[in-house]
């Protein structure tokens, strides 16, 4: 064993590859994405490591070599288990023969995502057994047990993380690579009554999923990972019950309240399925206890459901009777705020914390500068413009093309929905011009799907992909049209054109972005034919392939009407003066705003 200061991803990944997992398959998603890519950083080529197109597909990966007896991990995002629900809801019915953990990183705020689901509640409708690590530290530990769990049981395993978790520090203890277990496979054997899933073995099965999630709450009862811990005095005995990262915001917030440093604080590592007999000795010692949860009122209503079905007369409150907020993510201060008042003790050091903190200057979320979607973006604008037209958004970075001055973002939904959403809109308002715009990594992770509804139903739209070369929400990670896989393998890159005209497309064209006029006309040419027709905006990721030169504006030209910065939105772009101003550290050279300007102002860029 040695230490090491590490991410909480790093150490899922690290717990993970110490558990000699051999397989690894994920999609990348803040603030999961970690991960995956630490898998391939630590790892001693033991393991098989991929990207894959989506959440689904990696689910169906690892079940396959789980059903072989490998040991699988799967990464993704709360909004990617949804996508990979399908195969995992069957494949807890049908189960493994190796271990098969799904790590799952939810986002509290949402920092990063479009919900606050929690996995907790999905792992409870899906039956699967889930870990709740509070700390890097358990993370590393958890991924392990899950693993084990997982093995032994012949089920998936959930080990759910959040935000503060994934991407918090510690250092901790860690195996040593020669201590890494080597995990042997031993394939694939046929039996159909267990692998093929028919209504008989999902019914038996299912049986047996609930006679076995009974015991393991038993088991959880006496699990290291659920604890109580502090005693219970005065006249009214209160505790408190938490899990994750709220368990090191509990523990601040009475290590700071003299007196109540021993209240009784129950820890819950496994929420599903849930520790039953450790909830009722807690409950049977106390008056009152406050839930201290992110996200969803898991916690309360087990303990609700405990004091019901064993006549406890305690109080459970948290986010059922608005002792903590509903939705949101939990923070020190506010869970300092909850548990002073739960004890009726004066909460003075939020009160000066507030008083001494900085107020943090305004970021809100933009393009970067020299980003070949704002062309883009701009380019159908300016091709639109008069016109009714709707612009259907999707994940990635061009969701923020729905900022002013753009505008260009219409709706937005899930991976993959522009396309099918603007099917809908076309199909009811024939007079409106409908686009739907999706990145190079969407379009083959759900987006093919959407062009292929369109085609055989006779749509009218214009797909338009924004072909940046790479993952550029995420870290930029490869994808089937980049040619290169995780592994490090120099791959044929599937053609994003020739799946389009595979599928049945006759007007597909490519361009650059950066050529405005050009871009302009053919969005014009393009959207005034029948059907789905597509434009391809092809230009690398401004963090891939930066200009040499900058755009500078010759003063003396300048005339102040403030085009560039009304109509681009840039932020390497301001006004003082009365005349435009770029910022040199940020301006990338893209031309954009040389092209824009009705005197010629501006010059001195390098297009790509």
């Amino acid at each position: 064993m040695h230490k090491e200061f590490l991410m909480g991803n790093e150490a899922i990944a690290l717990g993970a590859l110490a558990a000699g997992v051999n397989v690894v398959a994920g999609y990348p998603g803040t603030p999961s994405t970690e991960v995956l890519e630490s898998a391939t950083k630590y790892g001693d080529g033991r393991a098989y490591v991929e990207w894959s197109t989506n959440e689904k597909a990696a689910m169906e990966v690892a079940a396959g070599a789980a059903y072989a007896g490998a040991r699988c991990l799967v990464t993704c995002k709360q909004v990617g288990l949804n996508v990979a629900a399908d195969p995992l809801m069957s494949l807890e019915y049908i189960g493994v023969k190796g271990g098969l953990v799904v790590m799952v990183a939810d986002d509290p705020g949402p920092i990063s995502s479009q919900t606050e689901q929690d996995t907790r509640t999905f792992a409870q409708f899906a039956k699967v057994p889930v870990f709740d690590p509070s700390s890097v530290r358990e993370a590393y530990e958890m991924v392990q047990a899950a693993f084990a769990l997982s093995e032994r049981e012949h089920t998936p395993v959930i080990l759910r993380a959040t935000t503060r978790v994934d991407h918090g520090y510690e250092a901790i203890d860690v195996a040593d690579r020669d201590e890494w277990q080597s995990h042997d496979v031993e394939g694939f054997v046929r039996d159909a009554a267990r692998w093929v899933i028919f209504p008989r073995l999902s019914v038996a099965n299912h049986a047996k999923i609930e006679q076995r999630n009974a015991r393991l709450s038993q088991e959880f009862s006496r699990c290291a990972h659920n604890f109580v811990e502090g005693i219970a005095c005065g006249d009214v005995r209160r505790g408190i019950a938490t899990h994750g990262i709220n368990y090191a915001y509990v523990r601040e917030a009475l290590g700071g309240m003299e007196g109540h440093e021993n209240t009784p604080v129950l820890k819950v590592g496994t929420p599903f399925p849930f520790p039953q007999d450790l909830a009722v000795e807690f409950l049977a010692g106390l008056d009152e206890v406050l839930c201290v949860e992110e996200l969803d009122p898991v916690l309360e209503r087990a303990l609700l459901q405990a004091c019901g079905r064993h006549g406890l007369k305690t109080s459970v409150r948290g986010k059922l009777s608005g002792d903590i907020p509903p939705s949101g993510e939990n923070t020190v201060d506010s869970v300092r705020a909850a548990v002073a008042s739960f004890l009726g003790v004066e909460n003075t050091r939020t009160t000066e914390a507030d008083a001494s903190a900085p107020q943090l200057p305004v970021r809100p979320p933009v393009l970067c500068a020299g980003c070949p979607h704002r062309a883009s973006f701009y380019a159908v604008k300016k091709a639109m413009q008069g016109k009714k037209t709707i612009f259907c958004g999707d994940i990635g970075c061009y969701t923020l093309g729905n900022a002013h001055p753009l505008d260009m973002v219409d709706t937005c939904l899930c991976m993959g929905a522009g396309i099918t959403i603007a099917q809908g809109v076309c199909h009811v308002e024939p007079d409106t011009a409908c686009f739907a715009f999706v990145g190079d990594s969407t379009f083959f992770a759900s987006g093919i799907t959407g062009v292929v509804n369109a085609y055989y139903n006779q749509a009218d739209l214009t797909v338009v992909v924004l072909d940046n070369s790479t993952t550029a929400m995420t870290g930029h990670q490869p994808h089937p049209g980049t040619g290169r896989t995780m592994m490090g393998q120099v791959v044929e890159a599937v053609s994003i054109e020739a799946v389009l005209r595979g599928i049945g497309l006759t007007t597909v064209e490519t361009i650059n972005p950066f050529d405005h006029e050009r871009a302009v006309q053919t969005v014009r040419r393009v959207s005034s034919e029948p059907g789905v027709k597509a434009i391809i905006f092809k230009s690398p990721c401004v963090m891939l392939a930066r200009p040499q030169a900058t755009s500078v504006v010759d003063v003396s030209r300048c005339v102040g009407c403030r085009r560039c910065i009304r109509e681009l939105g840039c932020p390497a772009l301001s006004f003082e003066d009365g005349k435009a101003r770029i910022d040199e550290t940020q301006c990338s050279g893209c031309t954009l705003c040389e092209q824009v300007c009705p005197v010629g102002a501006i010059g001195g860029g390098e297009r790509l």
